[in-house]
């Protein structure tokens, strides 16, 4: 079990790769362009999966192949997701930034739930088509993906950076001077998010069916039900962040962690179903949501327009290399401690969540607020572009 952990973080250990190369492709060449390559290079990796040789047919190699698969998984995804977010947040007006970005934030939960369906699904089919087939049905979000993507225009203000010559030369050199403070910080915010994630749906499923507490598919039942509540409560989480700001909103789903962290494991440890599916309903459908719905509106308004990509997307991935080896880390603890090792694991994440809430200020708190519908008002413009601090 904790060498498949291994395998799994292999492609976390290169999203930093990704978001470096994203970084500097997004700020000095446009959003777009990142995006489309992300999803070749991420879609090509995973129907590459499907038709992987078994390790009864080419020995070690078969390993070694995914290995390296993996990592270019983690390398496309570490290019994804800033271009996502960096083209949603710039094309929102000013007042909603939070609402829009948590839209793509909502696809963490719902590409969860379409995974864990198609898996469930696939079960009943034959030898190696039960986990082959999921992998090339992916061939169909490939093509749609790119056709909606090549119909998105380029972000207004990339495009208006560019036409004014204030484009960043070297981004990624930018912010380890200007902001790695900042960087710091996103990681210390990040970290809560994704170490709480994978705990919860990763180790948590592999720690049912080892003690015997459940059968698999009382995990992926719960997991399906917390994911389908989670993308609707992400979407929500986005509108409070631009009614109350993004400080005060995270800093609650920081201090839930610590508050369900014990909570969480007892519920599971009675094996009764309805208590499992709760767990991962407080852990998915609320803590998680309320989290990732408030990370993109503001990890993007921390940095100006001509380093955003690379600042964001640096800061994001980083704390991901971390996050991809959670799951072989709560093995261990479980060796060692059981699983209230694995609960003070899940504590400590979001206590470092917390002290990065302490430390970052919050880009849309009410003054800030007041000041755009001060700004707006006086100047009545249909969409207002950029963050408030380039104004």
């Amino acid at each position: 079990m904790l060498l498949s952990f291994l395998t799994f973080g292999v492609g976390f250990a290169a999203r930093p790769l990704g978001g470096i190369l994203a970084g500097h492709l997004g700020d000095r060449h446009g959003r777009k362009p990142v995006l489309v390559m992300a999803l070749l290079v991420m879609g090509a990796a995973t129907v590459l999966i499907g038709l992987l040789p078994t390790y009864d047919q080419i020995g070690v190699l078969a390993p070694i192949l995914l290995g390296v698969i993996r990592i270019l998984q983690g390398i496309a995804f570490g290019a994804e997701w800033g271009g996502a977010i960096l083209m949603t947040f710039e094309h929102a007006p000013w007042r909603k930034r939070g609402q829009y970005t948590a839209i793509p934030q909502a696809g963490v939960p719902l590409g969860l739930l379409l995974a864990n369906v198609a898996f469930l699904l696939s079960a009943s089919l034959p030898g190696d088509l039960a986990w082959r087939v999921p992998f090339l049905l992916s061939t169909i979000l490939i093509v749609v993906g790119i056709v909606i993507r090549l119909k998105v225009e380029e972000s207004p203000e990339f495009t208006d950076a560019k036409e004014q010559g204030s484009l960043a030369k070297r981004p990624i050199i930018e912010v380890l001077k200007d902001d790695w403070r900042t960087v710091l910080r996103i990681i210390a915010l990040r970290l809560a998010e994704t170490g709480g994630f994978y705990i919860i749906v990763t180790y948590l499923l592999s720690y049912l069916t080892t003690n015997d507490l459940a059968t698999r598919t009382t995990g992926l039942t719960g997991l399906i039900i917390a994911t389908i509540l989670a993308i609707g409560i992400c979407a929500l989480v986005g509108v409070l962040t631009d009614k109350y700001g993004r400080r005060v909103v995270y800093g609650v789903g920081c201090c839930l962690m610590i508050v369900v962290a014990f909570p969480i494991f007892l519920l599971v440890n009675t094996g009764v179903a309805p208590m499992i599916i709760m767990a991962y309903v407080i852990g998915i459908s609320i803590v998680h949501a309320i989290l990732i719905g408030t990370q993109g509106s503001w990890f993007c308004e921390l940095f100006n327009t001509r380093t955003r990509t690379s600042g964001a997307s640096l800061g994001y991935q980083l704390a991901a290399t971390v996050g991809g080896f959670v799951p072989f880390t709560a093995g261990a603890l479980a060796v060692a401690f059981g699983w209230s090792g694995v609960a003070v694991l899940y504590l400590v994440f979001g206590a470092i969540g917390l002290l990065g809430v302490v430390l970052t200020r919050d880009t849309w708190d009410k003054a800030e607020r007041d000041r755009v519908e001060a700004l707006t008002a006086a100047e009545p413009l249909p969409e207002v572009h950029g963050a408030a601090g380039d104004r």
